[in-house]
């Protein structure tokens, strides 16, 4: 089923407050690959907050995740993200395109600390493939 173009410019609430920990940090980096010994944040480590707020679109918009391909992600930084923060995403529809019975779905999540003050966007291209498509 399509999604309905009248979530464009709908903002999904915000996520819980995610704690950037030590541990947290070190986990993310090992399974990306690398490792992280103090400093900022790995670049990409938004994504865990993002990637909660993408979820609960989905769950909300009742859009199966197996369906879900991730055509693009983006990260446009204020500040780094750091040991101590508190993270939350909050996810907006931006676009909707429909081609061939598939969505292609544009969003931004604003990554804010603790103190409500932005620390990343997110922008992320989902495409939602159409009943009996293959992968």
């Amino acid at each position: 089923m399509p999604v309905d173009p009248s979530i464009v410019g709908r903002s999904f609430p915000p996520t819980r407050p995610y704690p950037v920990t030590a541990e947290a940090l070190r986990a993310f980096a090992a399974a990306t690959g690398g490792a992280w010994t103090g400093g900022p944040a790995p670049a990409t480590f938004p994504i865990v907050t993002a990637f909660e707020a993408m979820n609960a679109f989905l769950e909300a918009e009742q859009v199966a995740l197996h369906r879900i391909v991730h055509g693009e992600q983006r990260f446009a930084y204020e500040r780094p993200v750091v040991e101590g923060d508190e993270l939350t995403a909050t996810l907006t529809v931006t676009s909707l395109r429909q081609i061939g019975g598939n969505d292609i779905i544009g969003t931004t999540s604003e990554v804010t600390d603790a103190t409500g003050a932005l620390v990343c966007t997110t922008g992320a291209t989902l495409v939602h493939r159409a009943d009996g498509s293959e992968a």
